[in-house]
Order: C-alpha cells, then sequence, then structure tokens
C-alpha cells in the first residue's frame, strides 16, 4: 500500500463506522460484569480458573489495555454509562454507591437523554437484563430512562439464589411486575438474554441490549453454593456475613459468567446476526478482594488503578479486526458516543457528551488519541488524573504523581522530581472540579426538573425544557 493510500484509508475508517450505522445500523449487545477485576479473565493474565468463551470473544476482536471505570464503584459508573458524561454533573452519580436510604428521593432523571433513550429515538429496540442501581419507581427507573424492556434487578446486589436484596425481600423484577423465579441469577440473567435476543433476530428493527450481570459482585456464591446463600440469609443484620466468600467460590462465579456469556454471543452467532452486531463485554469497576488486578494495585473503591482498570473487549466481524489490542485510554462514559455514532446517532446538543468515539480505535486507524481523564472519589477524599502516562493522585493528604508506563504499581512517587508536571496537574484538576458539582450534597436540590438543572448551573432553560449548551456548567456556590 503506498503512503497515499494509506492516508486515504485512515482518512475515511473512522467515518465508515459512522456511515455504516446510518446503511445498516448495527445491533449493539453490551455485557458488563459487575466488580470484576482487570486480571480476572485467563486472556488478561488470570491463571487459577479458565474463561474460553470470553477469551474466544477477544480472539474474534479487540482487547483494551487501558479501559478504565469512570468510578470505583458502581452506581456511580452506571450514570456516567447511560449519560455519556461525567457522574458528577448529576447529584445521583456523586452516591458512591446509590444506598437504601437515598432511594426514595435520588436516582437518574428520566428527563435527561441517556444512551438508550437516544438509541430508540433512533429506531432501535431498547432491553436492560440485570442489574439497574440508579433509583426506585414510579419516580426512576429502566423504562423511564429509554429502554423498552427490563427484566433483573433495581438495588445494588441481590442473593444468587433467593434473590433477595438489602432489605430481605426479593429483587427480581419483569419490567415493573415484581416475580419470583427459582434459579442462580447469573444463569437467569443468561436465559433471558438468549431470549430477548431470539426475540429481536425475528425483527428487522436493529436492538441495543444491555446485560448487567450481577456476577462477581458479592455475595460469593457460585452455582453449588445453596447452603451458603442460606447461611447468609439466617445473618441478615449480621456484618460478618460480609466475611463470607472464598477464592473458589470466586472462580466458580466467574466460570459461570462466562457460560453465560458464551451463551449468548451463540445466540447472536446462531441467528446469523454476527457481522451485523457490536458485543462489548467490559465491568463497572475494578476488583473487589477475590479479584486479580496484576500489574496494579488497589481495589473496588481506590482510585489507584486496580480500583478503575477494568477489561473491555469488542467484537464486531468485518469492521474490527481479530485478535487485536489497542493502547488507546477508553472511559465507561465513551460508549455512549461510540454507539451513537455506528448507529448513525448524535447526544443531545444540550448535554454534550464528555466521552469520546473509539471508532477510530476499534477500526485499528493512527495512534492512540492522547486524552485527560478526571476521577473523585468522597472516601479518604480520593482525587485523580491521567494525562498521557503520567497520574497525579491525592488520598487524603497525601499527594503523588506517577509514570503508569514505567510504574504501573504506583511506587514511585515522582512529586518532587517533576514538580512541574506535578503543579501543573494539580491546577488543571481543580479548574477540572469547578465545572462539576460540588461534593458536599447539602450543596445542592435533588429536585431535578428542567428550572432545578438550569438552576444548579446558573443557566436559563430552553424552550424544550433543557440546559443552554452555551452556559458554563458551573455550580453556584
Amino acid at each position: 500500500m503506498t503512503r497515499r493510500q494509506l492516508l486515504s484509508t485512515a482518512a475515511l475508517v473512522p467515518s465508515v463506522l459512522s456511515a455504516a450505522g446510518r446503511a445498516s445500523q448495527p445491533n449493539i449487545v453490551y455485557i458488563m460484569a459487575d466488580d470484576l477485576g482487570y486480571a480476572d479473565l485467563s486472556c488478561y493474565g488470570r491463571t487459577d480458573y479458565k474463561t474460553p468463551n470470553i477469551d474466544r470473544l477477544a480472539a474474534g476482536g479487540m482487547r483494551f489495555l487501558q479501559a478504565y471505570a469512570n468510578s470505583a464503584v458502581c452506581s456511580a459508573t452506571r450514570t456516567a454509562l447511560i449519560t455519556g458524561r461525567y457522574q458528577y454533573r448529576l447529584p445521583v452519580g456523586l452516591e458512591e454507591p446509590l444506598s437504601e436510604s437515598s432511594k426514595p428521593n435520588q436516582g437518574l432523571p428520566p428527563s435527561h437523554p441517556t444512551l438508550p433513550s437516544l438509541l430508540k429515538n433512533a429506531g432501535y429496540g431498547t432491553a436492560l437484563v440485570g442489574k439497574w442501581h440508579l433509583g426506585e419507581p414510579p419516580s426512576y427507573g429502566p423504562q423511564q430512562s429509554g429502554y423498552d424492556q427490563f427484566w433483573g434487578f433495581r438495588g445494588p446486589a441481590v442473593d444468587y439464589f433467593s434473590h433477595a436484596g438489602a432489605d430481605w425481600t426479593t429483587d427480581l423484577w419483569d419490567n415493573d411486575r415484581k416475580i419470583e423465579q427459582p434459579g442462580y441469577m447469573t444463569t437467569l440473567l443468561g436465559d433471558h438474554a438468549v431470549s430477548m435476543i431470539d426475540g429481536y433476530s425475528k425483527s428487522r428493527k436493529p436492538f441495543f441490549l444491555s446485560v448487567h450481570f450481577s456476577a462477581p459482585h458479592w455475595p460469593w456464591e457460585g452455582p453449588e453454593d445453596t447452603a451458603e446463600s442460606k447461611r447468609l440469609a439466617a445473618l441478615k443484620g449480621n456484618m460478618n456475613r460480609y466475611d463470607a466468600g472464598t477464592q473458589k467460590s470466586y472462580a466458580a462465579m466467574v466460570t459461570a459468567l462466562d457460560e453465560q456469556v458464551g451463551r449468548i454471543v451463540k445466540a447472536v452467532d446462531s441467528h446469523g446476526l454476527a457481522g451485523n452486531t457490536v458485543i462489548v463485554f467490559t465491568s463497572d469497576n475494578g476488583g473487589e478482594r477475590f479479584s486479580n488486578t496484576f500489574p496494579f494495585t488497589g481495589r473496588k473503591s481506590e482510585l489507584l488503578e486496580g480500583g478503575l482498570r477494568i477489561p473491555a473487549i469488542v467484537r464486531w466481524p468485518g469492521h474490527v479486526r481479530a485478535g487485536t489490542t489497542t493502547q488507546q485510554a477508553a472511559m465507561s462514559m465513551d460508549w455512549m458516543p461510540t454507539f451513537l455514532a455506528m448507529a448513525g446517532a448524535s447526544p443531545d446538543p444540550a448535554f454534550p457528551t464528555d466521552g469520546m468515539d473509539l471508532g477510530p480505535s476499534l477500526a485499528g486507524i493512527g495512534k492512540p488519541a492522547g486524552r485527560k481523564l478526571y476521577w473523585r472519589y468522597k472516601r479518604r477524599q480520593q482525587r485523580a488524573m491521567r494525562d498521557g502516562d503520567m497520574k497525579w493522585l491525592k488520598i487524603n493528604e497525601n499527594e503523588f504523581l506517577f509514570d503508569l508506563a514505567a510504574d504501573p504499581m504506583e511506587r514511585a512517587n515522582l512529586r518532587n522530581l517533576q514538580p512541574a508536571v506535578f503543579d501543573r496537574m494539580r491546577s488543571e484538576f481543580a479548574a477540572w472540579e469547578k465545572t462539576m458539582l460540588p461534593e458536599d450534597p447539602a450543596t445542592y436540590s435533588t429536585s431535578f426538573g428542567p428550572a432545578q438543572l438550569a438552576d444548579h448551573f446558573n443557566t436559563q432553560p430552553s424552550p424544550a425544557g433543557t440546559v443552554s449548551p452555551a452556559a458554563p456548567l458551573v455550580p453556584r456556590p
């Protein structure tokens, strides 16, 4: 290939992904694990058990080596995923995580444009199977935020056998109807995901299916651990129930998850949908206590790399080259602009995305795009910023500067060796933080209609009842 041909191809491929969406909108299957660590899959380095189905998915597509969660905890990341924006722009995104006590008054505002609502407007059928965790009906819920169908649970976690949530009652729903159905939760979610694909295969309408597994989130119960489920149920309010689990049960949970991912991929392929279906597999945050996060340190709820770095795999035959990897830094909020571009759709201009379209990286064109990424976490007053290979980190009053390429375990503090870089990143983080909601929930209202939303950001509501994009997103003091 000549240099001119190469440059021509480089210019065309990113637009091809969007053009393909306009001509023949691809189906999108987004699969998200819960609390899965960076190296918890054998294709990312896990050695004490195997994940052959997810490995095959990776072999048929692309693995991201620098994928990040928007938060080190679940509901905040889910806010970023569904809105395509930093979660700190919404009160619900400041909940780390959204708790039982805050649920009646807090959630994702139905008036906010979302990934499913925008795809729905573009002609897609939309469904969520699995975990919601962004607020309780009637004020909030999956079907209030763009999903046509929902089968799963609303809260942060359920027992894998009784399906009981934190209040000891069943948290299993078919749309807005509470149901009881026996079975291991991971398997049930796989069953319903496959059923959704079977149904969509009979329609010419493109579909967006989100499958949000609870595995391998606590309680750590494998498919054979019915006795453990009963033991934990007997403990109820006793905090010792959170100290349960073993590496063996964790391995059983992840391998059960792998089996269901294999069933989902098989359902897509068996209906002849593979060539026009994008499948993404990832996690909502870094790993918990039984996870492998090597070569990183840190866990869920920490802004060290192990709490943020996650596996991410994309398969789209004919568009994403099989068996490839990318060093592009990516975040949960990037999937919204990426999927919208594939579908020939755009974000709502009144709610511009903070994410980036990953299309060029998926097409394997050019070098990874440079970008600056930011995180904030209330516990221990954690702050972090990444710019290229450099990372600024603050934990309580301790501040650090790391070169992630040379020191992925974040052990060599370069603060005093590179003071100019340290000071610049610290200042840039402070400037960015002023564009987000304040961390203290006492300084804002949880009422979030168009007028209140405008009031939060010193803006005027547009005639359509949305926020003017021209106004600076600076919260009132």
